[in-house]
């Protein structure tokens, strides 16, 4: 066959030649970059891509993050956002993508849900410094195996080895593939100036997937038959399937209504913080379980997402604030007579407190130490005219007020402290002294002399 008739046929696939090899198959991913492993999947292929990268057994990563999951939430949080933000090794598209473009599937939502889920149990953790201190040991020690297993498995670089590969020639190619549909412009001119098939053009349009017309569909240069009398009917467009309707709004009530239901079933017997807890975990379980069936229903809005973290902060809050921070708003007066009578601590939840000392007699020898604890709320000490005070002061935010500072000067900040001594007023006979620390979680703390 000449040359002209293998140009003619065209080219067909190349085929090796006899006594060679076929090429290895690359690896999926060479870069050295993390990726989740498809084959070996468990879940979301996180643990199996793990022991892939650092050269490890994948149940060694398997176990420790369900540890880490049972202690503080930890294992829940990485496996979650790993599974949304790392593709598989065949895949540039993560699931965070898919999720943003509305194409929510079942992993997805698993992740969402493990993501979320360990936030809550880590927010219920924070006041454990036991499990957590385990937790964060555990994650260094898993992350420090990792990364001496990877690296005593690197092998060390070859640079004789990395200039040969430089310098040698590029390798032959074979010549790309053309379409599998004829085209108007593959077949050649031969050299009598005919050609075989086609119109005998040298160049031609970029390759397209779309079949030929003239290759496919025969079209003929005689005459006409047939009249125009035939009637078309008018076209009509089909009528778009409707979509289906977004869960929103239902899973946002929802939601208010079990964060109502939680709070108010534990107001009475815990304290706020703990009430605010209850409420806004079980507002967070409805939302992950709306993001659930919605995904199942066709249809996933972002904002549900966004109301759920959004309550996840809330729940951090909740977690943040003071256990002492009572639901009952009170007003409490406490007046001791004698020295007897002062008792060693005064602890009120949320509200105002007076602890009235003026009656009391301190002997001029003697000192007589007692502490008042608030919540939330105000307290108002009077000490006696004649007694020395040594006072210690501390509000997490709020206002101190001292004997000598005007009503109106109040300066409401953060984290504030005073360690002071107030000494009698001039022409009064000194009495003993009196050791008095005061502690205020949101509020106002005042003390101030009896008039007499």
């Amino acid at each position: 066959m000449t040359d002209h008739q293998h140009a003619a046929t065209g080219p067909g696939p190349v085929s090796a030649p006899e006594g060679a090899t076929a090429p290895a198959p690359e690896p999926a991913d060479e870069s050295g970059r993390f990726r989740r492993d498809r084959r070996h999947r468990m879940l979301g292929g996180v643990c199996a891509g793990l022991g892939r990268q650092c050269d490890m057994d994948p149940v060694i990563f398997r176990i420790t993050l369900a540890v880490l999951s049972a202690t503080g939430g930890i294992g829940l949080i990485f496996y979650g956002f790993a599974w949304l933000f790392v593709p598989y090794e065949d895949e540039e598209e993560n699931e965070i993508r898919r999720l943003l473009t509305g194409r929510v599937d079942g992993h997805t939502l698993t992740a969402v849900l493990f993501a979320l889920v360990g936030c809550g149990v880590f927010l219920t953790m924070l006041s454990n410094d036991g499990v957590l201190s385990f937790a964060v040991i555990l994650s260094l020690l898993l992350a420090g195996a990792g990364y001496w297993s990877r690296r005593r498995g690197a092998p060390s670089p070859d640079h004789i080895a990395a200039q040969a590969v430089a310098d040698a020639p590029p390798e032959p190619q074979a010549p790309p593939a053309p379409s599998a549909f004829p085209s108007w412009w593959r077949d050649p001119i031969v050299k009598d100036g005919t050609h075989v098939g086609g119109t005998g053009y040298l160049w031609g349009p970029r390759d397209s997937r779309d079949m030929d017309i003239a290759a496919a569909v025969d079209i003929g240069l005689g005459p006409r038959t047939g009249t125009r009398d035939t009637a078309y009917a008018p076209h009509r467009r089909p009528p778009k399937p409707r979509g289906p309707r977004g869960t929103g709004g239902w899973i946002f009530l929802l939601a208010l209504l079990a964060c109502g239901l939680g709070t108010g079933l534990a107001w009475e017997q815990h304290p706020l913080g703990t009430s605010l807890q209850t409420g806004l975990a079980c507002a967070l379980a409805v939302f992950g379980v709306g993001v659930a069936v919605s995904a199942f229903l066709g249809r996933t809005g972002a904002g549900s997402i966004i109301l759920a973290v959004i309550t996840a902060g809330l729940l951090a809050g909740s977690a943040a604030l003071p256990k002492d921070i009572g639901t009952d708003w009170t007003h409490t007066a406490w007046e001791p007579t004698s020295v007897a009578q002062i008792r060693p601590t005064y602890d009120l939840g949320a509200g105002e407190g007076v602890l009235d000392l003026s009656a009391i007699r301190v002997p001029a020898d003697g000192t007589v130490s007692t502490r008042a604890d608030v919540g939330l709320g105000r307290i108002h000490v009077i000490v006696p005219r004649d007694v020395t005070v040594r006072l210690s002061v501390d509000v997490g935010v709020g206002d101190i007020q001292l004997p000598g500072d005007r009503r109106k000067d109040v300066d409401v900040a953060p984290g504030k402290h005073k360690e002071v001594t107030l000494e009698p007023p001039a022409g009064v006979e000194e009495a003993g002294t009196l050791d008095l620390d005061l502690q205020v979680g949101a509020g106002q703390a005042e003390v101030s002399r009896a008039a007499s």
